[in-house]
């Protein structure tokens, strides 16, 4: 594929990959605090995973419009790491992503990380009010 195309859509796609991995985190707050959809692994949930599904709720939509996206997207990405250490090698005994099935945590883990460091992209609440602050601060310039 031409490197060229895909250079200029980067900031585009940035944008897309924050949207898509908030609407990923949104989902499994709704489902597991809203029990919709039904899934059977979520019907008990300790007071935790309650917290934890609370959390991919409210910041999963926050990073899907993008507004604070990059603190959102780093306590997102703490809270995959400790969901890896707790509920995938504490609980498997396993280091090994293979076997004790936290791939997905390790890719949000990371994915966030990610968007922390490289921001939002320009599709976002954060690039609209960066670019109002912007237009109001050179409204402010000194006249002579």
């Amino acid at each position: 594929m031409n490197e060229k195309f895909l250079e200029a859509w980067r900031p585009q796609i940035l944008s897309l990959f924050r949207f898509i991995t908030g609407l990923l985190f949104f989902q499994y707050g709704v489902a597991k605090i809203f029990k919709f959809p039904v899934v059977p692994e979520f019907a008990h949930l300790p007071p935790l995973i309650i917290t934890a599904g609370s959390l991919e709720l409210v910041l999963g939509a926050l990073l899907m419009v993008g507004l604070f996206s990059r603190l959102t997207a780093f306590i997102l990405s703490g809270e995959m790491a400790f969901a890896y250490f707790l509920g995938h090698v504490l609980r498997t005994g396993s280091w090994y992503p293979a076997q004790n099935g936290g791939a997905l945590a390790i890719l949000f883990c990371f994915g966030c990380l990610y968007l922390a460091a490289a921001g939002p992209g320009p599709i976002s609440l954060d690039a609209k009010m960066r670019r109002k602050n912007l237009i109001d601060a050179s409204d402010l310039r000194v006249r002579s």
